[in-house]
């Protein structure tokens, strides 16, 4: 199966996860998805993730976060979509929530979090925001 968007997917595979309280999701894989799981993890927005390899299939395990059984992904929203994709500069790169969630943002060091952004002096695609 094809899909269009396959950050999208993620992010609504994840969604859903924590909607009906899944300990974890199967994601199939790519560098970016890898990349934003990474970031989730080191964040404190998922507890890990793991690469699983079946034959020539790869997927990513990633395993939620609740606490006092409440999910602690609040939000997840895509912003740079197939359609329209949203590139921003350093200057302009938004703040969640006033600096309380993230935003995740392909730039050329990498995928890196709004925050690693300013700091690096560097804009980008910005992917989604999570909170």
């Amino acid at each position: 199966m094809h899909l269009t968007d396959p950050i999208a997917d993620m992010l609504t595979r994840i969604r859903n996860g924590n909607i009906a309280k899944h300990s974890e999701v199967k994601i199939p894989f790519s560098k970016i998805k890898e990349s934003m799981a990474d970031i989730l993890k080191n964040e404190g927005y998922i507890v890990s993730y793991e690469v699983k390899e079946e034959g020539t299939k790869k997927d990513i395990l990633v395993t939620l976060k609740y606490m006092d059984g409440d999910a602690v992904i609040k939000g997840l929203k895509r912003i740079s979509k197939p359609g329209r994709r949203v590139y921003t500069s350093v200057e302009n790169l938004p703040k969640v929530l006033g600096g309380l969630g993230i935003a995740i943002v392909s730039t050329p060091k990498g995928v890196i979090t709004d925050k690693e952004c300013r700091k690096h002096n560097v804009g980008g695609e910005v992917l989604c925001y999570v909170w």
